[in-house]
């Protein structure tokens, strides 16, 4: 019992400071990022042959790969379906703002930002994040308070989206935005009390999104900051999307329009 337990505190010392990723294909799109992982366990149950792209990726990175009891897997309480694949990574190091903008100049594309006032829930970052992965947004801004972070979760409901975009974490989302627009960045935000329909709207310029909690929306200073408001049309019962459908169907409209179509 006392070995058992000297090597439970162990590892729980190991994984401080350290990110869980879980999940197929999250892991091997974290392998193929080159994102510093330490080890990867693998269910013993899991078919060899879904899991031989980790295997091969793993080894050409020269990471440890070990096949463990799926119980094991479980006990990690991850909060998500791990697949039988779980990986253990260094601490998610988030990018500066001054990153996200420099990344859009590398690019040679008119800038395109996101910013997520205060989203709570992970799986709505996650799915935001695979979106913006989809439609070439060089950055994405949350808060450090009140806001999800980039868990398990995230990494999993984002299909590995989480580390092909850079996600950078400030203190004063309102002191961020007054910087952006020093850069020459515009702020629009998404309020479904606004007079500016989104389809009659010009994305056609360097551009940041403002994306509000899923129960209230953005907060009135957030509000006030935004160069303009914009809002989906609303023709059926209900007055509002989901903060990630919300934030997918503007993504895609500024692709629309930046492409000419």
């Amino acid at each position: 019992m006392a070995n058992n337990r000297t090597t439970q505190n162990t590892e729980q010392e190991q994984e401080q400071g350290q990110d869980w990723i879980a999940g197929k294909h999250p892991v091997l799109e974290a392998l193929r990022s080159g994102r510093e992982l330490n080890k990867i366990w693998i269910a013993d149950t899991v078919q060899k042959q879904s899991v031989s792209p980790i295997i091969a990726e793993a080894k050409h990175a020269g990471i440890v790969v070990q096949f463990v009891d799926k119980r094991r897997l479980d006990q990690l309480g991850l909060g998500v379906q791990h697949q039988g694949v779980v990986a253990q990574a260094a601490a998610y190091r988030y990018a500066e703002v001054d990153e996200l903008l420099a990344r859009a100049k590398s690019s040679g594309q008119t800038p395109l930002l996101l910013i997520l006032d205060e989203i709570e829930d992970p799986h709505n970052l996650g799915s935001i994040l695979r979106t913006a992965e989809c439609t070439g947004v060089h950055g994405v801004i949350i808060p450090k308070r009140r806001a999800a972070g980039l868990t398990a979760t995230v990494w999993k409901t984002s299909a590995g989206a989480a580390e092909h975009v850079p996600v950078a974490r400030v203190t004063n989302l309102a002191q961020t935005i007054e910087m952006l627009k020093q850069e020459g960045i515009w702020i629009a935000g998404a309020d479904v009390s606004a007079s500016g329909d989104v389809y009659r709207t010009d994305f056609n310029l360097p551009l940041a999104l403002v994306i509000g909690n899923e129960a209230k929306g953005m907060g009135r200073l957030i509000r006030e900051k935004c160069d303009f408001l914009v809002k989906l049309p609303m023709l059926g019962q209900l007055n509002s999307l989901n903060a990630s459908v919300a934030a997918g169907v503007l993504m895609y409209e500024v692709v629309r329009q930046r492409r000419g179509v």
